[in-house]
């Protein structure tokens, strides 16, 4: 079977630099919703509480499960709410605030522009007032950008409208609320961090998003896709490869099946562009659901150990690479 291997080194050089750009450890949350963007969620969450992480966040109460005890708080980004001490959660329509449990730590997500959930900054004295009312527990204030990436303007926009929010909250009296707004690209284009928390995602994988006119942070990806040889023959020139023959050997050739495909999450491309594997060697045909054929003999190939440039080959980004590989796969540490 495939092995997705995962490079402690890398990971950890990249939390180095997270943490000289927000100041600190302690102000980084470690994203690792969708098993970690593909990469594991328990795998990474023991990797990254081990260099001294105590935050994180997921999507729900099931990826909550798996590495609360890891960590001094872990935000849970959409489901039913629990009280649990250890974990917090968003609350993205004020509705939900009015049937909230009291003791449950409650973190409001204000929509400050990117407008795809969060309560509007127009409701939020309202939600203020529900909290205090209701005696809820205000964990933290939170908002996303929806642009962090991109040249323009729109994230000082939205970053001043935050500055309102947070005057508001302030003003409301409630203190000992945490707040965050950073996500990767937002971190590492700011000059001088000064919030809680920055919620650390796609960086921490190794991929700077930023365009080169802003500031470049040398980050290392840290994973890579290997598939082992399950098999091997000769092809004689004319032959041809696979589901509709998309590949003819043009010479005699060995070629080998290794044992990756579409059912692994790689994408299944167009035979007529290959995908060229880490060492410079093409797919030939289509890609099957289990197997992909390569002109090579090695017990074990990289498929490849960069999801941008994989991205740029599929027109995509290095999030749905990534997060597209199956959890069933094999992942190991190296150092």
């Amino acid at each position: 079977m495939a092995t997705i291997k995962i490079s402690k080194n890398n990971l950890y050089h990249n939390l180095n630099q997270l943490a000289l750009k927000s100041g600190s450890k302690n102000k980084i949350a470690a994203v690792l919703k969708d098993n970690a963007y593909g990469h594991g969620i328990e795998l990474m969450a023991k990797l990254v509480s081990e260099w001294g992480i105590e935050q994180a966040v997921v999507m729900n109460n099931l990826e909550a499960a798996k590495i609360e005890k890891l960590f001094k708080n872990t935000l849970v980004l959409n489901d039913t709410i629990t009280n649990n001490p250890r974990v917090s959660y968003a609350i993205t329509e004020i509705n939900t605030l009015k049937n909230a449990p009291k003791g449950a730590k409650l973190e409001l997500k204000v929509d400050t522009g990117m407008h795809r959930n969060g309560i509007l900054m127009s409701e939020l004295k309202e939600a203020l007032n529900i909290i205090k009312a209701n005696g809820l527990n205000l964990y933290g204030v939170f908002t996303h950008y929806r642009s962090a990436d991109e040249f323009t303007s729109e994230f000082a926009w939205q970053k001043a409208n935050f500055e309102q929010v947070k005057s508001i909250v302030k003003e409301a009296g409630i203190e000992n609320v945490r707040f965050h707004s950073h996500n990767s690209a937002s971190l590492l284009r700011c000059k001088e961090f000064n919030e809680d928390l920055a919620r650390v995602g796609i960086a921490m994988y190794g991929y700077n998003e930023l365009p080169t006119p802003l500031e470049q942070v040398e980050l290392k990806p840290i994973l890579s896709l290997w598939a082992n040889r399950t098999s091997s023959r000769e092809l004689k020139a004319g032959q041809r490869v696979g589901y509709g023959g998309d590949f003819i050997a043009p010479r005699d050739m060995i070629i080998s099946t290794y044992d990756v495909g579409y059912g692994d999450g790689l994408f299944r491309g167009n035979s007529k562009k290959p995908l060229i594997t880490k060492e410079g060697l093409p797919i030939l045909g289509r890609a099957s659901m289990d197997f992909i054929s390569i002109e090579s003999t090695k017990e074990e190939l990289c498929i490849f150990d960069n999801a941008k440039e994989v991205s740029k080959h599929f027109n995509t980004i290095s999030y749905e690479i990534t997060t597209n590989l199956k959890s069933e796969i094999k992942r190991e540490v190296v150092e």
